[in-house]
């Protein structure tokens, strides 16, 4: 008797894809390079008018918008090519929201060389790299991270902002912890005019951080204090301290020893705010979230990405009374709010 066929049939594409995986990096990067987004969005819509804009020949721009526009990036009417509303707000250069400077960031070879020996670092639990991978003191990658992602971290800051209803705190003192771009401070700085922020990061990477400020016009509320944050003195009577995109890149150990002297730097009552991939505890939902541990592996020691339950153990060990876990629509990162 035959056996019987199964609902689905076993298939290689899967397989397929994700090898292929980096033609769907390389045709972003050229769409940015060619400005191909911002020149659909001002209007040059068929490839003819797109490739004149771009500066590219007629056939390679008709083929780069065929396969972006199968890869959700465009959309495609007859042989007009149109902006998705997420391509419109963060590939558009025009839009405030733009993105695309995270491009050179988060596809460099300071952040891919730690997943050419993958297998080894799976081997070994952590990165391959040389020293501590990117956690290294004063690696450029922190400067070009400051440099970069600023336009992509503008939307979580704001809504950050809101979601603490920062315009109505009145006086506060924030502590702004591995700073980079300093966007975060700087952010609720411009929704609060008697809000003071102290940034800590490398020297080098406060420089980038000290320019936004004063391009914000919040530079005489906002000072910088260069250093580890493992090592630097905090000072006290913080309201506010923001932990953005840092807790992951340490285990547990490190991150409480950091977390106790946050704990220590703040008021009664104060509140610290870490901005993180945080997944369920299955690990494998939401994937966004959940993918995040391999970055880590393949690029830290012993970095990852922590559930919430793993968050409340953290904070409840560093000190904190209380600890909840908030969304934040409609990015792919959540917040993990604890209060003294």
């Amino acid at each position: 008797m035959p056996q019987q066929a199964t609902a689905q049939q076993p298939s290689p594409v899967l397989f397929f894809e994700t090898l292929s995986a980096y033609e769907r990096t390389e045709a972003l990067k050229a769409a940015v390079e060619l400005e191909l987004f911002t020149a659909i969005g001002e209007g040059a819509a068929t490839a003819q008018a797109a490739a004149k804009r771009c500066g590219a020949s007629e056939r390679g721009t008709r083929i780069l918008c065929d396969y972006l526009t199968i890869i959700g990036f465009l959309t495609k009417d007859g042989n007009n090519y149109g902006l998705t509303p997420d391509t419109a707000k963060f590939l558009d250069k025009r839009s405030e929201a733009y993105a695309g400077g995270a491009v050179g960031f988060l596809t460099s070879p300071m952040l891919t060389d730690g997943f050419k020996n993958l297998a080894d670092a799976v081997r070994k639990g952590g990165t391959t790299l040389a020293g501590e991978g990117d956690l290294e003191p004063n690696h450029p990658i922190w400067v070009q991270f400051a440099q970069s992602m600023a336009g992509l971290m503008t939307l979580p800051a704001i809504l950050i902002s809101k979601m603490l209803n920062i315009s109505e705190a009145g006086k506060m003192k924030v502590l702004d912890i591995a700073a980079g771009h300093g966007i975060f401070g700087i952010t609720l700085a411009q929704h609060n005019s008697n809000l003071e922020v102290v940034a800590v990061d490398w020297p080098n990477v406060l420089e980038v951080a000290k320019a936004n400020a004063q391009k914000a016009g919040v530079a005489a509320r906002h000072r910088t204090i260069a250093g580890s944050a493992f090592d630097v003195d905090f000072g006290a009577g913080y309201n506010l301290v923001l932990l953005t995109n840092f807790l992951h890149h340490f285990d547990v150990p490190a991150c409480e020893k950091l977390l106790k002297k946050v704990h220590a730097a703040l008021v009664p009552g104060g509140k610290a705010v870490a901005l993180e991939f945080v997944p369920n505890e299955d690990r494998i939902t939401p994937p966004p979230a959940a993918t995040f541990s391999l970055k880590m592996l393949a690029g830290t020691p012993s970095g990852d990405a922590y559930t919430f339950s793993e968050y409340q153990r953290m904070f409840n060990n560093a000190g904190f009374s209380r600890t909840e876990l908030r969304q934040l629509p409609p990015t792919f990162e959540q917040l993990v709010i604890a209060e003294k």
